[in-house]
């Protein structure tokens, strides 16, 4: 139970992907302007409040954990789970031991009236200070998914894709540029399919970059087919950020096939030949599921092989699980588990190698850097594509776009 006006804290946690983040700091703003004290998990919260992720059966693990961890720090604490994992399956999060209040995705941005009806606390008096949250801003400009992947849960959590109003896209960016952020990342389960009454995602980007302030401006992930030369032309402005994110998930085409996925392995490398030819300097990263229904090894083989060809920036490796109402989780030649371990361990062994391979090639280069926190005496924060960069020193250095010369 909430002791007093003055102790009403919550904490905001987030598992999975930007387009979560995005939606997490929206409620932080809401939650922050009503005049309630935002605290990191660990600190002690009133209120605890996950947006969960149910993409595969490790983000389910991890969303179990989290709930029990936070009753458990905290037991006289109302604790909350929002998001996808509870539009697939509400009462499985419901019937965990401590969970108090559950609200999908068509409930969740009523958090704040949701909670103060709840009883266990009430509006406090004053404004609180937002200024934890303005060195990077995600927003969400689009939603949902019509693809349909054969492995992916998405369109089921999340629905058929929809796109915010690009004059409410930009109150948006104009709003967290005059809260002090200096970079905006754009968020979307599938933001190449941006469309506002005709207007594309290239309109949405360039309407931003001449109407708004905005120092710099990040893309959360797009399509390989959406990469075209008119789209690209668009990075001439350097305030975009010369950072790609294309979901690969096989570079073996019958894998892809199989996926359901709208490109092909050829498409997939003109894509990336393209951003490289005009945007020099530019980070590619991307997805690779490992142990697919029916991968065979010399599939596996044939994508790592292309993983490996393609010389990414980094390489975020997922072992396959079967999500419940997907066509690939009801194939019956499943991938042993053990199998699976195994690629798994190969294909992240060759993302860290590419993490390595990209860095070095910077050493030496004077890059922007915002930094964005201090830990034990040394500061982090991201190049425009993507490199995270440290140093030590004794100022302030909390939101601050600096030049900076990467020497190791």
């Amino acid at each position: 139970m909430v002791k007093n006006l003055e102790t009403t804290r919550i904490a905001l946690d987030t598992v999975g992907c930007k387009l979560n983040q995005a939606e997490t700091q929206l409620l932080a703003r809401q939650l922050a302007r009503a005049g309630y004290r935002l605290v990191a998990p660990e600190d002690g919260a009133d209120v605890y409040v996950l947006n969960t992720c149910t993409v595969t059966r490790v983000a389910d693990g991890k969303c179990r954990r989290l709930l029990k961890s936070a009753r458990r720090r905290n037991p006289g604490a109302l604790v909350v789970a929002i998001g996808c994992y509870v539009e697939r399956d509400r009462q499985e999060l419901a019937q965990i031991k401590g969970v108090d209040l559950v609200l999908d995705n068509s409930q969740k941005m009523d958090l704040l009236p949701r909670l103060e009806q709840s009883g266990r606390l009430l509006r406090p008096g004053a404004v609180s200070s937002h200024a934890d949250f303005r060195t990077r801003a995600f927003i969400k400009v689009q939603d949902g998914c019509n693809n349909f992947c054969s492995y992916c849960i998405v369109p089921m959590v999340r629905g058929r894709e929809k796109s915010l109003p690009l004059e409410q896209v930009l109150d948006e960016v104009k709003s967290r540029v005059a809260d002090g952020y200096k970079e905006v990342v754009l968020t979307g389960t599938e933001i190449g399919a941006y469309n506002d009454k005709g207007i594309g995602l290239k309109e949405l980007l360039r309407r931003i970059l001449a109407d708004t302030g905005v120092a710099r401006l990040r893309l959360s992930s797009l399509q390989p087919q959406e990469i075209t030369p008119a789209l690209i032309g668009l990075w001439q402005d350097e305030r975009l950020c010369r950072h790609f994110h294309l979901s690969l998930q096989s570079g073996s085409g019958a894998v892809l096939k199989r996926m359901k996925r709208r490109y092909t392995t050829a498409d997939y490398k003109r894509a990336v030949e393209l951003i490289r030819k005009a945007v020099p300097g530019a980070a590619v990263t991307t997805d690779v599921i490992v142990g697919f229904p029916g991968e065979t090894e010399a599939e596996f083989r044939e994508s790592y092989d292309f993983a490996r060809q393609m010389d990414f920036a980094r390489i975020h490796v997922f072992t396959y699980s079967p999500r419940p109402g997907t066509k690939a989780a009801d194939t019956p030649r499943q991938v042993d588990d053990k199998i699976k371990r195994e690629r798994s361990r190969r294909m992240l062994a060759l993302g860290r190698a590419c993490v390595r391979s990209f860095r070095k090639g910077f050493l030496g280069k004077t890059m922007l850097v915002l930094w964005e926190k201090e830990t034990g005496g040394v500061w982090s924060g991201l190049t425009d594509n993507y490199i995270r960069a440290y140093t030590k020193s004794d100022q302030d250095l909390t939101n601050q776009l600096l030049p900076v010369e990467l020497v190791e």
